[in-house]
């Protein structure tokens, strides 16, 4: 066997042991059965701020059932203000200001016209509830009583409906000198600003801290659970990005202040934290150049997950006024839309996307392909147009590679001819390898390096390919309608053509009875083996044979763009390599090679 063949079979190993690993160990997951009933105590723990004030119950003490309401019964338990805007619909309660309805208007549950759109947050008292709550945290001598709790009634006292350009106002007094208000806005896509102030009428001093909470009651019940994926606890403070999954917060050490397992953080100037699911996130924002604490709780006894941020405490003299604001972001994790919050602001807020430990790849894979798709206006010709784009970027090298592979077909003779002469003296024949490979300027692994290059090309794309929002239902033609899943097409049915449906997505059945896509990703690296003769040793001669087949079914359950981008990167690599070896002077018998392969096949078989 020549060093060429074996850098090319180690090569391509490698890359199959990979993906047969990462396949086995870590296959699609299945989306979890949704839970129908969420029981809890609706009163969270108290959360501290710097030294001595703490902040008031962060859910209403007066909800508490044993079996969960319906929305619809939750949603009407208090007076509430309608929010709309040509992205977002829902309310928020009067009963503590919270913001716990909202709908996404661009996203449905389904690929179906009639499907119910995505809903982000939930009042309390509804099936898995998630809502966010402001307010006041009572400092030393001021009694928690004459801060808003979550059992305040609110007055609205300015606008009607919460829109863009259009914004609320909430009051309330405590009938001890202390008038609070909360002016909420919204913009034109998903981020909220909440401007809470105070104004005391009264006699005495007081002190108190502004904060606000993110709470869910539960652990998602879509959750992925798949590695390559980050849900649960988003956070960044000062330059330093943290993710915590929902299943490690049960494990924080438990702190007597916060009354729950909690991790407190003390961000000195830009920051922010909060939840993020595989293609949702609400996050609490203070303003840039803000000090705050910052705080990510499980409270065990009531299965309520919190993200707290709990801004300096204020003092206010009588007669003055303070105010405190921040924001909220609720909605998608569209690429573009986070960028520009980042551009406006946000300390890093791009890397709430799950980027992972490829992000010097992924982020610019993305960025390239966000923008071709914009241009073409498919998701499925950007993938190719990104392919086409990757391979002119590693065309340099490709070239070099191919060049290197015509040379070695040419040095065939006399390399046999040098096996001869050594023959059993295998250091004289590799020494006689060396000087021949020296002296023709030719690289033996020169042929292995691109396909180690796709390795971590490829499992960047497919990061990218099933960690952005952009690539959710994003169709492609005909039967391929979302790029994010698996090729929904079968041979079971004949690609359709059969009045029959095929397998269920993800089962073992549409596995084996394979798509279009897989199959043609098959064939795609059939004809690239065909380039060349068959190997002379049988061990390889097998490898070859079965490797394009293997591939096509260990590929097929994956996201049909990554096989589009692998079935468009197998084309454009034969093109290059047919191209560059008739330039070196090598005319590669493609037929010849695959005529004499099924002859083979058929002399083994009759014997």
């Amino acid at each position: 066997m020549d060093d060429q063949n074996k850098n090319l079979i180690l090569a391509t190993a490698l890359s199959f042991i990979v993906i047969l690993v990462w396949f086995v160990l870590f296959p699609p997951p299945e989306p979890q059965a949704p839970v129908d009933t969420q029981t809890a105590e609706e009163l969270l723990p108290q959360s501290p701020v710097a030294t001595a004030p703490t902040a008031a119950d962060a859910a209403p003490s007066d909800v508490s059932a044993q079996n969960a309401e319906t929305r619809q019964e939750a949603l009407s338990a208090a007076p509430r203000v309608a929010v709309s805007t040509d992205r977002l619909e829902g309310s928020v309660s009067l009963l503590g200001g919270r913001i716990d309805d909202l709908s996404l208007k661009d996203y449905r549950v389904t690929r179906d016209a009639d499907a119910e759109i995505v809903k982000m947050l939930s009042p309390v008292g509804s099936p898995n509830a998630y809502y966010a709550l402001y307010g006041w945290a009572a400092g030393s001598g001021l009694d928690p009583a004459l801060v808003p709790g979550p059992n305040t009634l609110w007055q609205q006292t300015a606008g009607d409906v919460l829109s863009v350009g259009a914004p609320v106002t909430l009051t309330w007094n405590n009938g001890a000198g202390l008038t609070f208000q909360r002016q909420i806005e919204i913009d034109e896509d998903y981020l909220f600003t909440i401007t809470q102030s105070v104004t005391n009428s009264g006699n005495s001093t007081v002190t108190m801290a502004p904060y606000g909470i993110l709470a869910r009651h539960g652990e998602p019940t879509d959750l992925m659970n798949f590695f390559i994926l980050h849900e649960g606890v988003v956070a960044m403070a000062d330059g330093e990005l943290t993710e915590t999954d929902w299943s490690d917060m049960p494990d924080f050490a438990y702190s007597e202040r916060e009354n729950a397992r909690a991790e407190i953080q003390q961000v000195q100037q830009d920051g922010w934290i909060g939840f993020t699911d595989h293609y949702w996130m609400s996050t609490l924002i203070p303003a840039p150049g803000s000090a705050f604490k910052s705080v990510a709780k499980y409270d065990d006894r009531r299965d309520i997950y919190q993200a707290e941020v709990v801004l300096p405490v204020q003092t206010l003299a009588p007669g003055a006024t303070v105010s405190a604001q921040s924001e909220l972001f609720a909605g998608a994790k569209e690429w573009e839309t986070i960028r520009n919050y980042q551009t406006a602001g946000v300390d890093r807020f791009i890397d709430s996307i799950d980027w992972g430990w490829f992000f010097f790849l992924t982020k610019p894979i993305f960025w390239l392909l966000h923008y071709l798709n914009q241009i073409i206006g498919n998701m499925g010709w950007a993938i190719i147009g990104l392919t086409l784009i990757i391979k002119a970027v590693l065309f340099p090298l490709a070239y070099k590679s191919y060049v290197s592979m015509a040379k070695m077909k040419e040095l065939q003779p006399q390399m046999e001819k040098l096996k001869e002469e050594a023959g059993e003296d295998r250091q004289k024949m590799q020494q006689g390898m060396m000087e021949l490979y020296k002296k023709e300027k030719v690289n033996p692994a020169a042929g292995c390096l691109p396909i180690l290059l796709q390795i971590p090309i490829f499992f960047s794309l497919y990061k990218v390919i099933f960690v952005t929002i952009e690539l959710r239902h994003a169709p492609f033609f005909g039967p391929f309608q979302d790029l994010s899943a698996p090729d929904p097409t079968s041979l079971m049915n004949f690609f359709g053509l059969l009045p029959f449906s095929g397998p269920e997505p993800g089962s073992l059945m549409a596995l084996i009875f394979i798509g279009i896509l897989p199959l043609l990703l098959g064939i795609s690296m059939w004809l690239q083996q065909k380039l060349n003769p068959a190997p002379t040793d049988p061990t390889q001669q097998m490898i070859f044979a079965w490797m394009p087949w293997v591939f096509m079914f260990m590929l097929g359950g994956f996201a049909s763009g990554l096989v589009v981008y692998w079935i468009a990167n197998n084309t454009i690599t034969f093109t290059q390599q047919y191209i560059i070896m008739r330039s070196q002077g090598y005319k590669p018998d493609v037929f010849g090679n695959i005529k004499s392969g099924f002859g083979k096949k058929s002399k083994t078989d009759s014997e």
